[in-house]
């Protein structure tokens, strides 16, 4: 199933594993950043509903 990388196998697979983990970090903090945006706005809309 694998094809035969030669003398590239190490870079290519490294490029893979680099890629995969860069998208799990961006996943990570896209997810991160979402939960914190919910909460501000939260605080946000609990602050108008007892001040308005």
């Amino acid at each position: 199933m694998m094809p035969e990388l030669g003398k590239y196998a190490f870079a290519v697979l490294a490029s893979y594993g680099v890629s995969l983990g860069l998208l799990a970090v961006l996943v990570l903090a896209s997810v991160a950043r979402a939960r914190r945006m919910r909460a501000d706005l939260e605080r946000v809309e609990d602050r108008s509903k007892r001040h308005g």
